[in-house]
């Protein structure tokens, strides 16, 4: 192949209606076809992108909530920092790999698990996607619920009695963001990056709003020194908080890492991806870490504990005027990281499952639907079952990078043949048997199987949060142990054949 993914969208002699074309249609529709000669994502989209990834209420609570590992305020700050730049090498590994094939997440898994073996990473992730997606859009509507209440008191009568864990009100607000977030996806990619080169930058607008309030309120005192528990940590101790911290934080946005290829692809260089992650997730996620501890420590001031929640400190808000510029504000960034981390990949993914009915639109119909099925708020307000049915599905993430990565970089020597992505001939490059690379498979059972134990088996509760790290090591490491005992290389010869 050429070092340029090929021009399929606009090119007739490609088109799935031209004579003799290998496209399948059970592969390809254009929402999924390769990225032209041109890719309209540059770094500042990019940089945007990740502002708005960051600044969610899910990723303040993480963020502020671990503290309870016992660190003190500054430690949780050095935490935080590190854990933004595991996320900043992870995401630069995947998302270089996708900007280079030019294709969205699940289109690439097909040179690793096969073109229909590829479902199976494609769907993991959508699950976890959505179930994230309706658990944020609950989040911001609890935030403009906040704004109802505050500007029509006689709401509250609303908020008695309900239907299916969620009152009336609840529902209003909830539907609300529902049909706003809805309506972005429904326009397309396009769309999604001006949200997000909106919501991005607004957004440090309502942070430091909010951090400045606090600080006054508590006469600009914090203590760094903060920390739960009666003593602090030993040295060693610390350290190993410290790392878990950083490694919680990265599993956090495990999900984002394994499909940034949906939008590196639709950037045109390498060199952009590069720029995009540096400026958008170093200095920008290193900033909204900082930002969030302080925060944490300004509220402890003044209510005596750390307030993991910020819809708490935006109720405590007197003056309707500024409640209402940082209610909308958190709203917006709420639902531009909900858009870009959670409704994107599973539309694709969904579109993955069967191209030639399911379109991106519909996808995004697919998961908005599913998002209101899962009752989000139910979900959310059982810690058991985040933890047993997202952190178990979650801690799946690791070994998907590892393996894909490995399969990318080392086995591959970062060459894939795009068009051959897209082609169900039995005697295809990554047909491999019946569609699916047993090889992958195998590899991410064993992988899988470990990192899901070490996640959710009481007996490894000590090392339970590095299960991300230690899945993609073990993936990386059975994929090319498992490829050295059962050798597929005719599609490895083939793309190394053709070059890059």
């Amino acid at each position: 192949m050429t070092s340029k993914p090929s021009p399929l969208v606009n090119d007739p002699e490609r088109s799935p209606e031209a004579p003799g074309h290998r496209y399948s249609p059970r592969l390809y529709n254009e929402d999924i076809a390769p990225r032209g000669d041109e890719g309209h994502w540059r770094t500042l989209n990019l940089f945007a992108w990740w502002m708005s990834a960051w600044h969610s209420l899910g990723n303040y609570t993480a963020a502020v909530g671990l503290l309870v590992l016992g660190l003190m305020g500054w430690q949780l700050a050095v935490g935080l920092c590190l854990g933004v730049y595991f996320i900043y090498v992870a995401s630069n590994i995947m998302g270089v790999a996708g900007q280079k094939i030019g294709v969205p997440f699940p289109v690439f898994a097909r040179a690793s698990f096969g073109v229909f073996g590829a479902n199976l990473p494609a769907l993991l992730r959508a699950i976890v996607a959505v179930a994230w997606y309706g658990i944020q859009t609950y989040l911001a509507s609890v935030v403009v619920m906040v704004l109802v209440l505050k500007i029509w008191p006689d709401a509250e009568a609303l908020t008695e009695g309900g239907f299916l864990g969620l009152s009336p009100l609840g529902w209003y607000c909830f539907l609300g963001m529902w049909l706003v977030q809805l309506a972005v996806l429904y326009k397309g990619m396009e769309t999604v990056r001006r949200l997000s080169d909106f919501a991005g930058p607004t957004i440090w607008i309502g942070m430091f709003a909010l951090a400045i309030w606090t600080l006054q309120r508590a006469d600009w005192q914090l203590n760094w020194n903060y920390h739960v528990g009666d003593a602090p940590l030993e040295f060693w101790p610390a350290v190993g908080a410290i790392l878990a911290a950083a490694f919680l934080l990265t599993s956090n946005l495990s999900g984002p890492i394994l499909n940034f290829a949906d939008f590196t692809r639709l950037a045109p260089s390498r060199k952009t991806v590069i720029n995009g992650n540096r400026l958008g997730l170093l200095v920008n996620g290193i900033a909204f870490c900082l930002v969030s501890v302080v925060i944490g420590l300004a509220a402890l001031e003044v209510y005596g504990k750390a307030i993991e929640d910020p819809t708490d400190l935006l109720a405590d808000i007197d003056n309707v005027t500024l409640l209402l510029l940082s209610i909308v504000l958190v709203a917006i960034a709420t639902a531009g990281a909900n858009v870009v981390l959670n409704f994107v990949s599973p539309a694709y993914d969904f579109c993955n499952i069967a191209p030639h009915r399911i379109s991106f639109r519909t996808g995004g119909l697919i998961t908005a639907v599913l998002a209101v099925v899962i009752t989000p708020w139910n979900l959310y307000s059982s810690p058991a079952v985040v933890n047993l049915f997202l952190g178990g599905i979650g801690a799946l993430m690791g070994p998907l990078a590892g393996i894909i990565a490995a399969d990318f970089y080392l086995i591959r020597k970062k060459m894939i043949d795009a068009d051959a992505l897209y082609s169900d001939d039995p005697n295809g490059k990554y047909f491999y048997g019946r569609g699916t690379n047993m090889n992958s498979i195998i590899a991410f059972a064993i992988s899988g199987g470990i990192a899901i134990c070490i996640a959710l088996v009481p007996e490894f509760s000590a090392i339970a949060p590095f299960a991300w790290p230690i899945g993609a090591a073990l993936g990386v490491a059975s994929c090319l142990l498992v490829n050295r005992l059962r050798p597929n290389l005719a599609a490895r010869v083939d793309d190394l054949r053709t070059g890059a």
